[in-house]
């Protein structure tokens, strides 16, 4: 079930500020679980789950992971087929040369990111970066005018793909593979009794600013945020005794620092710990990058936890996930969840 979700919400199109074609998936998704599914003017998607223990002393709690994905803005197109493109998220542009791409114009076009050949270059040029504005997207077409319009989106073209040891990779799994661990928490919560009144949040725009988050936790007002994204896996060039990486095959990464509850925090360990489910822990000195930044800080402040899959390859064509860790994770929120009773206060408290 998860493979198959990551694999559909994977190939779907949603760039930062573009995400009507990939809300749609999601509300889809959703109102498989409840039909209380809302779609705001930004198509942030959020989807209501309402305990049956409920009572106006439970909590309300907002879950966070973002849909949009990094990717490219047409800025002009040439007689000749060739396509300029500037950046919409944070991009590596080293990697460009010879990357296919699809541009999402009046028709779904497939291009190549084309570049001087080494052979050509100069020594200088050799030992550089090729800047973004010296690049272009090789589409073949003589029409390409009439077919692709300044303002048009371009994505990756890497649709998911199973590596041999169960893990999968592909285009925007940071953060789809979060908005599948919602899934997973929902048809977890399913089989449970829980209280709390909670709102699964799939938003829009993470990649430039958190804004989509910022919108849900002003509308919302939760008394709880849980924010899920990615973090990095593990490689041969970057391991675990760096410190700036995680394993990726020992669950969810779980991360302290100050944008982090701590009573929360330990909670949600507790809990994971009662239930024999495994996850790392990650130390942030800053203020994250992720949805967890602006749930903390909204109106009076939000006691927030932050949960991150790891990933390897981030923000690259092909960024590589274990979908085991999606649905440990699941259980761990829906959980986390139940755990909750008319006492909940003693854990957003210092």
């Amino acid at each position: 079930m998860t493979k198959d979700f990551l694999t559909r919400i994977g190939t779907a199109v949603g760039t930062s500020g573009y995400e009507e074609s990939v809300a749609q998936l999601i509300k889809e998704e959703f109102q498989k679980y409840t039909d209380d599914v809302t779609v705001d003017a930004y198509y942030n998607v959020v989807a209501r789950v309402k305990g049956d223990k409920y009572s106006d002393k439970m909590p309300k709690i907002l879950i966070c992971a973002h849909m949009d994905e990094i990717g490219f803005i047409v800025k002009s197109v040439d007689d000749n087929g060739f396509v300029k493109v500037v950046t919409n998220g944070g991009m590596d542009v080293r990697l460009f040369p010879g990357m296919e791409v699809l541009i999402h114009g009046k028709k779904e076009i497939r291009g190549v990111f084309g570049a001087k050949p080494p052979h050509i270059m100069t020594a200088d040029e050799t030992n550089k970066s090729i800047p973004l504005d010296d690049l272009y997207i090789d589409t073949g077409l003589s029409n390409a005018k009439e077919l692709i319009d300044i303002g048009d989106i371009v994505t990756y073209d890497s649709p998911l793909a199973e590596l041999k040891n169960g893990y999968v990779m592909g285009k925007a799994m940071d953060d789809r593979a979060g908005v599948a661990i919602l899934l997973a928490a929902m048809r977890e919560l399913e089989k449970l009794k829980f209280g709390a009144d909670v709102y699964f949040g799939a938003t829009v725009q993470e990649e430039l600013g958190v804004k989509g988050a910022t919108m849900l936790a002003y509308k919302y007002a939760p008394d709880v945020g849980i924010a899920i994204d990615v973090t990095h896996g593990s490689t041969p060039d970057a391991s675990v005794a760096t410190g700036n990486t995680v394993p990726m095959d020992k669950g969810i990464s779980v991360t302290v620092g100050p944008n982090i509850h701590p009573t929360l925090c330990k909670k949600m360990c507790d809990v994971a710990d009662e239930n024999n489910i495994g996850y790392v822990i990650e130390a942030c000195p800053r203020p994250t990058g992720t949805d967890a930044r602006a749930l903390q800080v909204s109106r009076d402040g939000v006691p927030s936890v932050l949960l991150s899959i790891p990933l390897r390859y981030m923000h690259t064509p092909n960024e590589v996930i274990n979908p085991k860790t999606v649905d440990t994770a699941g259980k761990m929120i829906a959980l986390f969840i139940a755990s909750l009773e008319e006492d909940w206060q003693q854990w957003t408290s210092y």
